[in-house]
C-alpha cells in the first residue's frame, strides 16, 4: 500500500446503503457492512449511516443478524436526525447507553439547517457528543452559514448529487462550499453522487436504462479540498474539480497529478485529517473497484462489484 493509497482512502467511506440509488433493505444493509469488515481492504470504510428513526429496525436486525458474520465487527453509526432534533438525541442517548458495554455506537448526528439560529439551536439541542454534521444550502448565504458552523463547533456536509439530473450542484456551488469550510477552518463530509472516482457521465441510479448527467469524482472533490486547505489557488482547484480527462491522471507512489496540478501525499493525508473527513455512498465496492481500475490499488486489489440486493 503506497503512502498515496492510504493518505487518500484511509476511513474515507461512510456506508449508505439504506439511501438511494441502492435503497437496500435494512438485512442486506447489516450484512454488507458485516461482510465489508472481512475485507483485505476494510481500512477504507467509515461509518454506518442510519436514520435515528431507524435505529431500532437496525438493532433487530443485528440481532438476527449471525454470530459467525458478526464476530470481530464494529458498528460505527451517524444518524440522521428528523424533525424534532431534541427527541432524537434522546433517543440517541438511550441507544448509547443500551450498547455502553459495546456494540454499535452512534458517533456522529447529521442534520440539514438553513439559518444561522437554526444551526445554534441544533448544537446547544445535541451537545458535544456525537459529533455534528450540519448539511448547508448551496445559497449566497453560505459563508454565513459556515461561519457559524465553525464557531459553534460543529462539522459542515455537502450534498453533491443525486437521483436526478437537478440534484447536482454546479461546480462553482461546490468550490463556493470548499472555498468557504477552508477559510472557516470547518472539516466537512461530501455525500450523494459519488460513487466514481473521477468526474464524467454515469447513470444516475442502478435501474435499467437510468437517465444519466454529469457527476462529480470523489477524487476530484478530496483533491480540490485538499488543495484549498494546504492554501493553494481557488484556480487550481477549480481545474481538478472539473477534470475529466483520465489521460491527464498519474499516479505515483507519494503524488498525484491531474491535469498539470500537483498534489502530494502528505497534502493529501493533512487533508484528510482535518478537513475532508468522509464521503457517503451508497456502495462500498464500487468506488474502490474503480480506483483500482486507475491504477490506484486499496490494500490487496479489492476488485470490483456490487453489494448484496444492488443491481
Amino acid at each position: 500500500m503506497t503512502p498515496l493509497t492510504r493518505a487518500l482512502l484511509a476511513g474515507l467511506i461512510d456506508y449508505a446503503g439504506l439511501f438511494p440509488p441502492a435503497e437496500l433493505g435494512m438485512a442486506e444493509t447489516v450484512a454488507n457492512y458485516a461482510a465489508y469488515q472481512r475485507r483485505p481492504d476494510s481500512w477504507a470504510l467509515a461509518r454506518l449511516v442510519v436514520p435515528v428513526a431507524r435505529l431500532g429496525e437496525f438493532e433487530a436486525e443485528l440481532d438476527r443478524l449471525p454470530e459467525a458474520e458478526r464476530l470481530g465487527t464494529r458498528w460505527p453509526i451517524t444518524a440522521l436526525l428528523g424533525s424534532d432534533p431534541a427527541a432524537d438525541r434522546a433517543v440517541v442517548g438511550a441507544f448509547n447507553e443500551r450498547h455502553v458495554h459495546g456494540g454499535p455506537v452512534v458517533e456522529a448526528l447529521e442534520g440539514r439547517v438553513a439559518s444561522g439560529p437554526q444551526i445554534e439551536s441544533l448544537q446547544a439541542a445535541i451537545g458535544v457528543v456525537p459529533e455534528l454534521y450540519c448539511e448547508l444550502p448551496l445559497t449566497a448565504e453560505l459563508p454565513a452559514l459556515m461561519a457559524t458552523v465553525g464557531r459553534v463547533g460543529a462539522r459542515a456536509k455537502i450534498r453533491t448529487g443525486g437521483t436526478r439530473q437537478v440534484d447536482i450542484p454546479a461546480p462553482e456551488a461546490v468550490l463556493a462550499f470548499l472555498t468557504s469550510a477552508a477559510a472557516e477552518r470547518v472539516p466537512f463530509k461530501a455525500t450523494a453522487g459519488l460513487h466514481h472516482p473521477v468526474r464524467g457521465m454515469a447513470p444516475l441510479t442502478y435501474a435499467a436504462g437510468s437517465a444519466c448527467a454529469t457527476m462529480f469524482g470523489f477524487l476530484n472533490v478530496l483533491l480540490a479540498a485538499t488543495l484549498l486547505w494546504v492554501d493553494r489557488p481557488e484556480s487550481e482547484a477549480m481545474v481538478v474539480l472539473t477534470a475529466e480527462d483520465r489521460a491527464s491522471l498519474r499516479l505515483e507512489q507519494d503524488s498525484i497529478e491531474w491535469a498539470g496540478v500537483r498534489v502530494t501525499a502528505d497534502e493529501l493525508g493533512r487533508a484528510r485529517r482535518e478537513f475532508v473527513l468522509a464521503i457517503g455512498s451508497c456502495s462500498f465496492t464500487e468506488p474502490l473497484g474503480e480506483i483500482t481500475e486507475l491504477g490506484l490499488e486499496p490494500a490487496t486489489a479489492a476488485g470490483r462489484g456490487l453489494e448484496r440486493g444492488t443491481s
